[in-house]
């Protein structure tokens, strides 16, 4: 008797797409290529929306009857972006193997965006240039094609945020750290979320990225039986096109981003939510980030604990969140592992006034390594509390909660390690039952502990958990960065110590006499 057949399982819809679509990219970097291929997923997305919908009015049942299927208001009232004849996914893939498909492709984006005033200069006009190859194009076309993303079976199985989140993160893999300025692992902000729990007020990112941070917390409200009216984003982003990723990520959604913006000059030189003051803060700010401007602030009001250096932006982002924070409000920020224990330029000097003045710091969490696509820097997540006295949870002013999550977590590949949600559970958990009223929190050896800060100041506010936890830290407090500045600053005396030797020897030498 022959046995059956074993049935090879089958890849995720995302993955089989990725590698689909990678298959055509050719010549194009993914820099480039990101825009071409999510611009057409997010264009077949409110295209299916549109169709589903233009049916219905068609059909002229009930609610519907007497509606007009070309009338735009009609789909405004839905939440439903209009998307005229040139633009309609039909139309452009019947015509996909003409040689002017780019232009007709573009043509479609702009006839987009006039029709749809939330969409104006966001959508990507890249389609008609040389390098991209009118076969590649259609055949990408019908590629998308095969899938159903925007009608209703498709919205309710979040189909298309599955492919647009899967993609993002593959294209930040195939661009590196360049990629990685605008994605942070899935697992990461699931965790920023499930510790904040941010279910009614304003949610904010000054360095938004993709939106990753803003897509997750609304899922979080659905998930928890909230109404995601109850809560409202602003985000800032300095990179345009990735401002436009993060438009397309959010309209997917329906979340409504007209307080997302785009400024060239970043969140620091002109904070374009200068008056906003938040009930959460979620953001991974670029680590280390050494061209931020420094030197053109350096009065800045917003530095109340200290003039952050202008080699590194990490206590200046930290410091523009406390800025933005509202008198209740909570953030939870993603750092460079070594802000919790550099002292150069004056670092440890703000770090002891956020603490000891402050009382701003709640909880830090030591990151586990591998979870970036991008970067190997180790991280550590940093929560920060306007009030830490006694708002709507106990009060934890004279305490600093530090868990050490270095050995959790799962490696998915050789090089890529997530949070599973179990390691979420466990971390969120302990910070809830620390913070809680009705919390039962117990320190854990090796984990977490509950550190007042006369034991933090005792330990000159360096903020490593392995320090508090119970265990050794080996060399978890060594940091490259800082030890590298230290020893190129030296080099440099030394340098210019040499030149004033030599100077002297010269000028000695010029006295004397033969």
């Amino acid at each position: 008797m022959a046995r059956p057949k074993k049935e090879t399982p089958q890849e995720p819809l995302e993955k089989q797409l990725w590698s689909a679509a990678d298959k055509l990219r050719k010549n194009i970097d993914a820099a480039e290529y990101k825009h071409i291929v999510l611009g057409l997923i997010f264009l077949k997305y409110i295209s299916d929306s549109f169709e589903s919908l233009f049916v219905q009015l068609q059909e002229g049942k009930g609610e519907f009857e007497g509606a007009d299927p070309e009338d735009r208001d009609e789909y405004t009232a839905k939440n439903v972006f209009f998307v005229p004849q040139p633009a309609r996914w039909n139309w452009l893939r019947n015509n996909a193997k003409k040689p002017d498909i780019g232009v007709l492709v573009d043509a479609a984006m702009d006839a987009i965006e006039k029709e749809n005033a939330a969409l104006k200069g966001v959508l990507p006009k890249v389609y008609a240039r040389e390098n991209l190859d009118p076969a590649s194009l259609g055949a990408l076309i019908d590629l998308v094609s095969g899938i159903a993303l925007g009608d209703a079976k498709a919205r309710s199985a979040d189909v298309l945020g599955h492919v647009f989140e899967y993609f993002l993160g593959e294209f930040a893999l195939a661009e590196g750290k360049k990629g990685g300025q605008f994605y942070t692992p899935r697992s990461i902000v699931e965790l920023l979320v499930a510790m904040l729990e941010p279910f009614k007020g304003r949610v904010m990112d000054p360095c938004c990225g993709s939106g990753g941070m803003f897509v997750q917390s609304e899922k979080f409200v659905r998930e928890h039986q909230g109404r995601i009216k109850d809560i409202s984003i602003y985000g800032q982003e300095s990179n345009q096109t990735t401002w436009r990723l993060a438009k397309m990520n959010l309209a997917i959604r329906g979340i409504e981003s007209s307080q997302v913006k785009w400024n060239n000059e970043g969140s620091f030189l002109n904070d374009a939510l200068k008056d906003v003051r938040a009930d959460y803060i979620l953001a991974n700010p670029p680590f280390n980030d050494s061209d931020w401007s420094g030197d053109m602030l350096r009065k800045d009001a917003r530095w109340q604990y200290g003039v952050p250096p202008a080699g590194s932006a990490n206590f200046a982002w930290l410091q523009h969140f406390a800025f933005h924070l509202a008198p209740a409000g909570q953030a939870g920020i993603v750092l460079a592992k070594g802000a919790l224990t550099s002292k150069s330029s004056g670092e440890g000097d703000i770090r002891r006034r956020m603490i000891e003045e402050g009382n701003l710091i709640d909880c830090i969490v030591n990151l586990p390594a591998k979870l970036f696509l991008n970067t190997q820097i180790p991280a550590a997540l940093w929560f920060l509390a306007r009030d830490r006295t006694n708002h709507k949870f106990r009060n934890r002013s004279g305490e600093i909660l530090f868990i050490d999550a270095r050995n959790m977590g799962t490696l998915i590949n050789r090089r890529t390690r997530i949070l599973t949600p179990e390691d979420i559970e466990t971390i969120s958990n302990t910070y809830h039952n620390w913070r809680n009223v009705d919390g039962t929190y117990a320190d854990v050896k090796g984990f977490c502990a509950s550190v007042s800060l006369a034991d933090v100041k005792a330990k000159d506010y360096v903020l490593t958990p392995g320090r508090y936890v119970g265990l050794p830290e080996e060399d978890d407090d060594f940091d490259f960065a800082e030890r590298f500045a230290s020893l190129q600053k030296e080099f440099a005396e030394q340098l210019e110590e040499e030149k004033r030797l030599n100077a002297a020897i010269l000028k000695s030498l010029g006295k004397v006499r033969i």
